[in-house]
C-alpha cells in the first residue's frame, strides 16, 4: 500500500471516531432532556392533584380550602404511587397556602426539579438542579 492510503485509512478511522463520539453526546442529551420533561409532566399532575385536594370538602377528605389541615381539612400528601416511579422521587412540603414539590431524578440523583403550586394550583418559582439547568 501506498503512503497516501495509509493516510486516507487513518483519516476514515478518526472521522468514524469523531462521528460515534458526537453520536452518543446526542443521545445523552436527549436522555437527560427527556427525563425532565417526564418529571415536568408528573410535577403537573401532582400539582393537578393538590389542587383538587384543596378545593375539595373536609367531609369529602379534601382540604377545606388549605394544602394543609389549618381549616379543618386533611393535610395533602402525595399519592403512594406518585411518591416514586421510573421518572423521580417526589418529595412535598405543604404549608397552607402553597407545596413545594421536590423531584430527584432516578437517573441521576444530582438532577432535581423544585416548583411551588400557589393557592389557586398554579405551578412557578421552577428551580432546576444538575444537568437540567
Amino acid at each position: 500500500m501506498g503512503q497516501q492510503q495509509l493516510l486516507l485509512i487513518i483519516l476514515g478511522v478518526i472521522i468514524v471516531g469523531i462521528a460515534i463520539a458526537v453520536g452518543l453526546s446526542l443521545f445523552s442529551a436527549q436522555s437527560i432532556q427527556s427525563n425532565r420533561d417526564a418529571i415536568i409532566n408528573d410535577l403537573n399532575n401532582l400539582a393537578a392533584q393538590a389542587y383538587q385536594h384543596r378545593i375539595r370538602p373536609a367531609s369529602m377528605g379534601g382540604g377545606n380550602g388549605k394544602y394543609d389541615a389549618s381549616a379543618g381539612g386533611s393535610v395533602f400528601t402525595i399519592p403512594s404511587k406518585m411518591s416514586a416511579n421510573e421518572n423521580a422521587t417526589y418529595v412535598a412540603t405543604v404549608n397552607a397556602d402553597d407545596v413545594t414539590i421536590v423531584a430527584t431524578s432516578a437517573q441521576d440523583a444530582s438532577n432535581t426539579v423544585t416548583v411551588v403550586i400557589d393557592q389557586n394550583g398554579k405551578l412557578g418559582s421552577w428551580t432546576y438542579g444538575g444537568a437540567f439547568q
